[in-house]
């Protein structure tokens, strides 16, 4: 039997509310929430593991419902009263999952020998750069994304939201600025960082070897920590008044010159 909830006050109501809402408490648990059929699946397929289905049967559509893999998952059928309540974003198909949060030491990387291209980006705050950071990073199809000095809970829904589920699709790490620096210096990678003093401009670094580029904040660019390890500083030259540009559009740009370098391979 499939257990259904019609109350808002019904006690896993209540805990899938604090899971949402609470990082201390997806932390202590390791598990938190995923909403949409798009992004199920995309974290189905990246090998997580769902624990718990929530949907509700007048707001999702019954081909997206059938194509999740619901074996082995506790399935609940829900109101659209406690859909409302529990979802973060209108819009959504009216499904929802618990998942299990996985690893994300700098150990589980598995890194090319050859041409590796990664994306370090340090002490991002914003979770919708974060997520955009991430949607780059699978649309260009590299390696692993590094965040160094984490100051956002991966699984923070805005993150997934934003990410459209790419948080799923990546190899992400999460350590601090000097364990970061010291994993790249031991994979022998060569270090790019953006940054406005003594740069070149991005489009002269030769990027078909192994590269891994470096972003800082908006506000206060990348640590001294990193530029001391930076093979060189590159710039993305501005026309206008601004001397800087949003992260995720300026690692955009990097990424994909990267990219066209490499025949887009």
């Amino acid at each position: 039997m499939i257990k259904r909830i019609e109350s808002v006050q019904n006690s896993t109501v209540k805990e899938v509310v604090a899971l949402k809402e609470k990082s201390r408490l997806r932390k202590k648990t390791g598990t938190f929430l995923i909403e949409g059929s798009r992004e199920i699946m995309l974290a189905q397929k990246g090998s997580y593991q769902l624990q718990t289905i929530l949907y509700c049967p007048e707001l999702s559509y019954e081909d997206e419902f059938e194509a999740i893999d619901k074996n082995d998952i506790q399935l609940i059928e829900i109101s659209k009263e406690v859909y409302q309540k529990i979802a973060y974003r209108e819009g959504t198909e009216g499904i929802l999952a618990i998942a299990k949060s996985k690893e994300h030491s700098l150990d589980t990387l598995k890194i090319p020998t050859e041409k590796a291209l990664i994306l370090i980006a340090e002490a991002p705050e914003k979770p919708g750069n974060i997520g955009a950071l991430l949607r780059t990073a699978d649309a260009a199809n590299i390696d692993a994304v590094i965040i160094a000095n984490p100051k956002t809970d991966l699984y923070n829904p805005n993150i997934i939201r934003s990410s459209v589920g790419c948080v799923f699709t990546n190899q992400i790490a999460m350590a601090s600025t000097p364990d970061v620096i010291s994993f790249i210096n031991r994979k022998q990678l060569p270090m790019f960082g953006a940054a406005l003093t003594a740069s070149v401009p991005y489009y002269t670094i030769d990027f078909t070897q192994s590269a891994v580029i470096v972003v800082g904040t908006e506000a206060t660019g990348l640590s001294e920590e990193f530029l001391q390890h930076t093979e060189k500083n590159i710039i993305i030259p501005m026309q206008g008044e601004i001397d800087s540009m949003n992260v995720s559009v300026s690692a955009a740009i990097v990424i994909f010159e990267a990219k066209r370098q490499r025949n887009f391979q």
